[in-house]
């Protein structure tokens, strides 16, 4: 079972890295452009496109879960359809996107705030890469059916190029063309069209044979398709509490100034990195949990189940380990802005605790979707986000400024893997008799 484990997590770590890295390289270049307001416009730009990818990942994840399990009942025609249906949601709303950017972008910045020469950099980085969306939500889709086909090979192949050509193309714009903002969001917009084309040439190498299932009139079977939209409404809505609470911590940051805001960009950074680090754990879980559960197998799902936990356990301590004896150097990475670096040094320690904190969360996350256990995801990230992220913050931003946006992250990272725990055994496991 480890090395099922190992087997899809690999590469889904791989995979994911490439993203965090991505980011990482982003504020490296705005970092060393001799003014905090560059990051700051990254990390503005960069919560609109978090609010829009992650409101549409809903897909990747119902994707996932429902081939996986489509996979252990080996439904052929299913496996197949499920990808049409996502394809054809993903162009709807890609195209969505492009037509309504000037509405998204007006609407977006004048909730986030910022100053207003970080908002100007921002808008300029918007509008070049809002172009990159329809690509970028149609691989969430496609991934997402590679790995419920128990593939996560072709992700990880298509992320990695991906990530190279964007860091490539944005390291050229910015330091040799001088784009600067422009320069990073080109390099996002080439990379993701890039990786689409990619896409479509490993399917058609392994997966031809699916073209055959295609029918049209199939996607729009009632009964199939009420079942995929019901879970993929409640995985948006779990995703809509993800995207409002990042949304907010980056907001609310900016309120405190550019200093700050910069500063919780940069420690966000190392959230992310562990995050897409364990889920590419979260990812193998997907997987394996759709398969045990299409094909009814109770006893492997709960070897499954706990063996993950082995494994984020391990990570949880390790990052917390490694962030506590290397956060400082670490931060010098992103800038050499001192302002910058010694505001990021007063909230490191409530950073430092957040892998402990949340594990458990992403190693559920992924057993829950494997289950398609969407209701329980959905309520559980409603608990956490009102009751132990947004209530929090407002009893005690007064009080603690912006410790008091470290504190309910926390808080919110600790109550979703406690509530997931306390609804796995109705939820996952009790379907299964």
């Amino acid at each position: 079972m480890h090395k099922d484990i190992l087997k899809l997590s690999i590469p889904n770590i791989l995979t994911n890295l490439t993203v965090p890295l991505l980011s990482m390289v982003d504020l490296h270049l705005m970092g060393y452009l001799g003014s905090e307001i560059y990051i700051g416009a990254i990390a503005l730009g960069g919560v609109i496109f978090n609010f829009v990818y992650w409101g549409f990942n809903f897909l990747r994840m119902s994707i996932s879960g429902i081939t996986a399990q489509a996979y252990g009942k080996k439904n052929s025609n299913e496996m197949a359809m499920v990808l049409f249906r996502g394809i054809g949601i993903a162009v709807f709303g890609g195209l969505l996107l492009l037509i309504f950017q000037v509405g998204i972008e007006k609407l977006g910045f004048s909730l986030l705030g910022g100053s207003p020469e970080v908002t100007e950099l921002a808008r300029s980085y918007f509008y070049v890469r809002i172009w990159a969306a329809p690509a970028a939500i149609a691989l969430m889709v496609i991934n997402g059916w590679f790995l419920g086909m128990q593939n996560a090979l072709y992700p990880m192949i298509i992320a990695v190029s991906i990530n190279l050509i964007n860091i490539g193309s944005s390291f050229l714009l910015v330091r040799e063309f001088g784009m600067e903002e422009r320069g990073v969001a080109m390099g996002t917009v080439i990379a993701q069209y890039v990786g689409l084309l990619l896409a479509g040439i490993l399917f058609l190498r392994k997966y031809r044979s699916v073209l055959s299932f295609f029918k049209i009139k199939a996607i729009f079977v009632a009964s199939e398709l009420k079942s995929f939209l019901h879970v993929s409404a409640d995985i948006s809505v779990r995703m809509w509490c993800v995207v409002a609470v990042f949304t907010f911590f980056t907001s609310e940051s900016a309120t405190f100034g550019d200093v700050a805001l910069a500063a919780n960009s940069i420690l966000l950074q190392f959230l992310f990195f562990f995050s897409y680090f364990l889920d590419g754990f979260a990812y193998a879980a997907e997987a394996i949990i759709g398969k045990y559960f299409g094909a009814a197998n109770k006893a492997k799902l709960m070897e499954a189940s706990k063996k993950l936990f082995y494994w984020g356990i391990f990570f949880g301590v390790s990052f917390t380990l490694a962030y506590y004896l290397g956060g400082r150097t670490m931060l010098t990475f992103f800038t050499d802005n001192q302002a910058v670096l010694d505001e990021a040094k007063k909230y490191l320690p409530w950073l430092i605790f957040i892998p402990l904190a949340s594990f458990a969360s992403f190693i559920w996350d992924g057993i829950y979707i494997g289950a398609t256990a969407s209701k329980a995801m959905r309520n559980t990230m409603l608990i956490a986000s009102i009751l132990f992220f947004f209530v929090p913050y407002y009893i005690f931003h007064p009080y603690l400024g912006v410790h008091a946006l470290w504190m309910s992250m926390l808080l919110f990272m600790l109550s979703r893997g406690v509530a997931q725990t306390i609804l796995a055994k109705r939820a996952v496991y009790d379907k299964l008799r």
